[in-house]
């Protein structure tokens, strides 16, 4: 029986925030004493991972002198050299501190934007003292409440500024940074700016340096917004701008959640997998979720290991989807292809588009023609149910031609 675990080479990563939750929420103490950041690096090798991410906070405290900020960092890296972990990814928290209360590059206090570029530049320099080649933006307080302020075409524009500036700020320094942007609609801010992908992907279009900036689509949060994470992979996969990626899992219509990777929506993650193992994506599989609050320390290490078995499980499950022949005769039976047509709308020339115009198709047949989807997702949902042995027989009789 295949045991699923995990190798370096699968490029699993858990931030410091996600194995590290001590399980407070807003109306309980935490569950669960902290962990150090160099023991979690430890646990997380011996459990298979590739990488840890982090805050600038989770490792350095925000009041720490200079002094034991380079005594954390030295044990981290120490701890990191060690076990063989890398960070492939870095950001800044400006969310818990109060001074962020309205935001950070959107507050309406010029004060506070300022110190917000302070904060995320020596988090920078933070991440790139790691080896980080990726800086993640979650602006979970760049939103507002009340709109009565009047400030959001002004927010933009600061949130604009500010990832110039430190677009800039990179290459001065020659970190080489790509960015990423992580969307959500809502929590901790009523509504947050650029609440889904495709708002994200607007705003990208906007900046100065477009080609450094990316996403960072969360499972979650697209739930959230009561879209398919699985069509935000495909449209960031599509853009060439799918820099990062958090898998999780959330029950729509919820607060944020972070529930172990695949433990409500199974085709959901399976389609999302499917999609990383074989629409290029070759980053980090980083896993931004946490243990429930009613764990102790082992069910942390057990959810860290189900979400990277859960993976594993289904890029295997994604392996026999190609490989089954009745699941490919339903895939073929379903696409009609027409070479003459596609030679005739893959480009435009004038040709081509009166001899389209002239071109008589039968609506009818076009509107009786089944495609057999109820019969795919059928035997996809059997497939991820076990029911589907790797090799499946000779095609159903249900497959036939659709023309």
């Amino acid at each position: 029986m295949q045991d699923y675990r995990p190798s370096r080479e699968d490029k699993f990563t858990f931030g410091l925030w996600t194995v590290g939750n001590p399980g407070r929420d807003p109306f309980g103490e935490p569950t669960r004493k902290p962990l150090s950041a160099p023991y979690i690096v430890q646990k997380l090798a011996e459990l298979g991972a590739y990488g840890v991410n982090l805050h600038d906070n989770d490792l350095v405290p925000i009041d720490a002198s200079a002094q034991e900020r380079d005594r954390l960092v030295r044990e981290f890296r120490q701890a990191l050299s060690d076990h063989g972990l890398v960070v492939p990814m870095a950001t800044t928290n400006l969310f818990t501190d109060p001074a962020f209360k309205d935001g950070a590059f959107t507050s309406a206090d010029a004060r506070v934007r300022a110190y917000a570029l302070q904060k995320v530049m020596h988090s920078m320099d933070l991440g790139a003292e790691l080896g980080a080649t990726t800086y993640v933006f979650w602006g979970g307080r760049e939103g507002t409440e009340v709109d009565a302020g009047g400030k959001l075409l002004d927010a933009l524009s600061w949130f604009r500024d500010s990832l110039n500036f430190l677009a800039q700020y990179s290459q001065d320094q020659g970190y080489g940074y790509r960015f990423a942007l992580e969307p959500k609609p809502n929590e901790p801010r009523g509504d947050i700016f650029l609440p889904t992908v495709g708002s994200a992907l607007g705003f990208i279009a906007t900046l100065d340096q477009p080609d450094l900036f990316g996403l960072n689509p969360e499972f979650a949060h697209e739930t959230m917004a009561g879209l398919s994470f699985p069509h935000a992979v495909a449209q960031a996969l599509d853009a060439g701008k799918l820099f990062h990626i958090d898998l999780n899992d959330q029950k729509p219509g919820r607060f944020d959640q972070d529930l172990r990777f695949g433990a409500e929506n199974l085709k959901g993650a399976f389609f999302t997998v499917q999609l990383l193992e074989e629409g290029g994506y070759d980053g980090p599989r980083h896993f931004d979720a946490h243990a429930l609050r009613t764990e102790d320390e082992a069910g942390v290490w057990a959810f860290a290991r189900g979400c990277m078995r859960t993976y594993l499980i289904l890029r295997e499950k994604a392996e026999q989807f190609r490989a089954d022949p009745e699941i490919q005769a339903a895939l073929a039976a379903y696409r009609v292809e027409d070479a003459e047509l596609a030679e005739l709308t893959g480009k435009f020339s004038r040709e081509n588009a009166q001899a389209l115009k002239s071109r008589t198709f039968d609506r009818e047949a076009l509107g009786r023609r089944g495609p057999g989807l109820e019969h795919l997702d059928q035997l996809t949902l059997e497939l991820l149910l076990g029911l589907r042995s790797p090799v499946q027989g000779a095609p159903s009789a249900r497959i036939e031609a659709r023309g």
